[in-house]
Formats: structure tokens, sequence, C-alpha cells
């Protein structure tokens, strides 16, 4: 929550217990910028959620409320009653010049705070099989994934990025055939890629590098080889694209570790001890439905191998062991029957996690008006870096990240790359470097460390909602949902537009008015960078 915010809560708190020897928290207070900014500086409904508790009517209840202004506060200079019980509050005007003070001094940790204490959270995201390109479903998972990370950690909590390498099982197995397959072509041998195969170019160009580097003996090596080289030459490619996305990891925890461990033999064992399974038509079962999911789930198939579930049971032991008792998974659309049935599996572990589960929606692609599908290079599903080459990293991530991850999207990538006030992130990038330019040229005037002549309309409207940026990063933190810090993005370009458009910031003939408008702007320039890094995209200085 911002101070402002904080404060004004705490006057009416006063005033309540002050009035009717009421008792408030401050989420009994719900404050708001008004649209129509002659009304005030912000609005509170307080008399009317206060109508039941008090059997009062709300116009009563705001007039005591505004009698019992405290007397020794310096926040408010006015509030007025307005319509059915509304109550309109005007701040001091130095109170509003205190933020733009607050946000020069704070620079760079401007909207930041300690509102997760350092709590641990571990998040889970991507976690494609290293098996060939990065699609768009993938990377609408990485901007979310990932944003979803520097929120958290800019509101104070202790956040681990975690990707979870599927490097065990069938699809594996079936990479090292197709990679072995791919060897011997590349040395002029007839070879064919399996019914399960992978026919990337990724696997192609892995081949031909492995030729080069080892000579055609490589033909003889072993497919565990293959394997392995194939799984570390494919996870270093991954690695490389998600970092051209602006996305790094802080772990890679590998499933065949935790087979290799004999986790997996471990957690069915104490799931045994646990009476959390039953035997039946020869498999074993884990019962799920006792803990809200439709139906109980295999765990051990009657040929002895073990469902996907096991594993990842095993896993989540493993984080939780690590020390994440809050843990949080971004998983695609086709995943969300997954959640019940995880949640429950910590539950009959005997686990206490917090596990939230955030379900990622597939976007459509547009390009010329039709949906665009296939990759100029290599004539196959488009990948990430294809992506990337079309719009660039920034505008992918602004518009993955614009919308709630459990919503549809559609991406129109000739929107996305428009140098015009029509796309959103243009819109906002170039706030961010007309700011930077006005500072440019600015340059020769005084520096201002006391704003005090700021009383234009849309300069106070500015200041209220550069004010909001902490606030807003907590919703965000909290909700886990970053599209509200590219909401507030919008907004706060918006008003700057505003703003330039009828103040005249650099005037040689008022030069203390220009100075603190310079104050102003170079306000605007560090929240505008802050929320844009939140997002993982650039704030360019020119455009």
């Amino acid at each position: 929550m911002n101070h402002l915010e904080h404060q004004l809560k705490e006057v009416l708190i006063q005033s309540a217990a002050q009035a009717f020897e009421l008792t408030l928290n401050h989420h009994d207070v719900v404050i708001e910028i008004p649209k129509d900014s002659s009304l005030g500086d912000y609005a509170t409904n307080l008399a009317m959620r206060l109508t039941k508790p008090l059997k009062m009517k709300p116009v009563d209840i705001a007039q005591a409320l505004i009698q019992n202004l405290p007397q020794d506060q310096s926040l408010v200079e006015t509030m007025t009653l307005a319509g059915p019980g509304f109550i309109n509050i005007v701040l001091k005007k130095e109170v509003l010049f205190n933020v733009v003070s607050t946000i020069l001094k704070e620079d760079n940790d401007y909207g930041s705070s300690n509102y997760g204490q350092n709590e641990k959270i571990n998040l889970e995201y991507v976690s494609a099989n290293p098996t060939g390109d990065l699609h768009p479903g993938h990377a609408r998972g990485a901007a979310i994934g990932d944003s979803v990370a520097r929120i958290l950690k800019f509101a104070g909590y202790d956040v681990t990025r975690e990707y979870y390498v599927n490097d065990a099982g069938n699809q594996i197995h079936n990479m090292a055939l197709s990679l072995q397959a791919r060897v011997k072509q590349a040395c002029g041998l007839e070879a064919s890629i399996p019914q399960d195969g992978y026919h990337g170019q990724d696997l192609i160009d892995i081949a031909k590098e492995l030729v080069e580097e080892e000579g055609v003996d490589i033909v003889n090596q072993p497919l565990e080889y293959f394997r392995q080289v194939g799984l570390v030459k494919e996870l270093d490619k991954i690695k490389r694209d998600l970092k051209t996305f602006n996305v790094e990891f802080d772990v890679f925890s590998s499933e065949q570790s935790i087979y290799d461990a004999h986790m997996v033999e471990t957690t069915l064992q104490r799931l045994k001890d646990l009476g959390s399974v039953y035997e039946s038509e020869g498999a074993i079962w884990l019962k799920t439905t006792e803990h809200g999911d439709d139906k109980d789930r295999v765990l051990v198939k009657s040929d002895g191998s073990y469902t996907y579930l096991l594993p990842d049971i095993a896993y989540h032991k493993d984080k939780y062991d690590r020390g994440f008792k809050k843990c949080v998974n971004f998983l695609g659309a086709d995943h969300h029957g997954y959640i019940a049935r995880l949640k429950a599996s910590m539950i009959l572990l005997g686990i206490d996690m917090d596990l939230h589960v955030e379900i990622i929606q597939m976007a459509r692609m547009m390009k010329d008006g039709q949906e665009f599908k296939l990759s100029k290079r290599s004539g196959k599903s488009i990948s990430l870096l294809d992506l990337i080459e079309e719009a660039g990293s920034d505008a992918i991530r602004y518009f993955f990240t614009a919308r709630a991850a459990d919503t549809q999207m559609e991406l129109d990538l000739d929107m996305a790359t428009k140098q015009s006030n029509e796309n959103p992130v243009y819109y906002a990038q170039y706030a961010h470097a007309r700011v930077c330019s006005i500072l440019r040229s600015g340059s020769e005037y005084p520096v201002v460390e006391k704003i005090e002549e700021l009383t234009h309309p849309k300069e106070i409207e500015l200041i209220k909602y550069l004010n909001e940026f902490p606030s807003v990063v907590v919703d965000a933190a909290s909700s886990m949902q970053p599209h509200k810090i590219v909401n507030y993005l919008s907004k706060v370009a918006a008003l700057f537009h505003s703003f330039y458009g009828e103040c005249y910031v650099l005037d040689s003939s008022n030069v203390s008015l220009s100075a603190n408008r310079l104050a102003l702007t170079k306000a605007v320039a560090i929240t505008l960078r802050n929320a844009l890094n939140l997002v993982g995209v650039s704030a360019p200085e020119k455009m």
C-alpha cells in the first residue's frame, strides 16, 4: 500500500473511532481516485459501508465522520459530503508534492516494499520438454511466469525461479533415437526417424554440429550418448532462447535425478505407510477423491510402470524438503484437470504446502488478418524465436502480459510492430523516451529539492496516479496478475501525454515552474521504467 493511502485510511479510522467509538481496520476502508478530478483527490464510500452496523443513514454517518476529522492531522485539506453518502477528500498540496520527492529519492526502489516479508516462494514455469523449439504457448508462460517472479521480488518475497526438466521417459528416448538417425544421415548413411520421433530443424543442426566436432566415428556411439548430448544441446538452446526473451532461471531440476535419488520409491512407500493408496485390478491407486478430485488416480500401472503423477508428487515433496512451503506452478490449458489431483496428493502425503496453480491459456498468433502458424525458417510450427524476429521481445512480452493468464487471446503481430500510438507497447515506451528527451533538453535548468508550484489539474492528477504505483505492485503480487502492471503503465503513459499536451515543461520565462515540472517529469520516468522492468520490457531513452 502507498504511504498516502495508508495515512488517509488512518485518518478515517480515527474519525470513525471519535464519532462512533468504532474500531475499524484498513480493510474496512475503501479509497478511490474519482474519475472527475474536480470532485477531489480521493473519495470513500465508508459511510455507506457502515450503514448496516450503525443502523444509521449514510448521509448522517458521512457528516459525523467529517465533523470528527482529527484536529492534529496534516493530510486532509477538506472533506465534503457528496450524493447519498460519499465523502470527497482534498489533500493538502504539500502532501501531494511530497510524492514527487519520495519518487526521486527512492529511484530504482520506488514501488518496492516488504509486503512479502521475505517469504520463500517457488515459481515453476515453462518446463518444456528438451526435445525441440519453444512454441507460443511456452512463450506466454515464460512471459507471465517471469513477470510474476519480478513483481513478487519487488514486493519483498524471496523468489526462486525453477524449470523442471522432463529428461526421463519415452519422449527423451525418442529424441535420442531421432538424433542418432540425424547423425547417421549427416554422415551419408541411410537412417529413418522413428514413428514417434522428432523431425525439427534443431536436431538436424545438432547432428551436423556433432559430426563437425567429433568426426564420422560418432555414428558408433551408443544410444545413451545421443540421449545425454541431445539433452545438453537442447536444454542449452532453450536457455539461449529464453535469455533472448529476457527470461532466466535460478534452478533447473531434473526428473531423472529424482529417479536416480530413489525419491519416487521413497515417496510411494510413504504414501503406503500413511494408508493413502490401495490396490485394485493389479494397479496401485491414490485416494485423491478424499480431497476434492473427481476420481482416484493410478500411481503404478498393472505392468509395474509408474504414471507421470508419481514422480511429480516426489518432485513436489522435494520442493517442500528444500524449504518451499509456498509453490506456484504455471501450467498449460490442457493441465486444468491436473490441479485437484496434485493438491490432493500433497495432503495425502502429509505435506502442508500452499500450492497455487495458474492455468495459462493458449494464444493465437495473427498476421495479415490470418492465423500465423508456419515458420519462415523451417516451414514448421512457429517458435519463440520466430515471434521475436517478427515483433521483438519487448512487444511479445508486453502483449502476453497484458491479459490475465486464464483468458484466451489473439496476438496481432502487425499491431505489435506498428510505430504508432495504436500499439500499446509503443505508446508506453514512447512515453518514457519522450520523458528522457525532455530531461535531456532541460539539463540546464536548476534541480528542485522540494516541489512547491504545481497547481494545474493535469499535474495533480498525474501525481496521484504516480502515488498509486506501490499499491498496484502489491495488488499484482498478491493476485499474481502482471496485467495489472500493464494496465497501470497504459494509464500513466496516457496521463503523461495529456499533461505534456497542456503544461509547457521547458519555459525559459518561468524557470522556477519549469524546474518543478522537470522534477515531476523525472518522477514519471522513474515510475515508467520500474513498471516496464516488472514485465521484462525495456525502457528506451530514445525512439
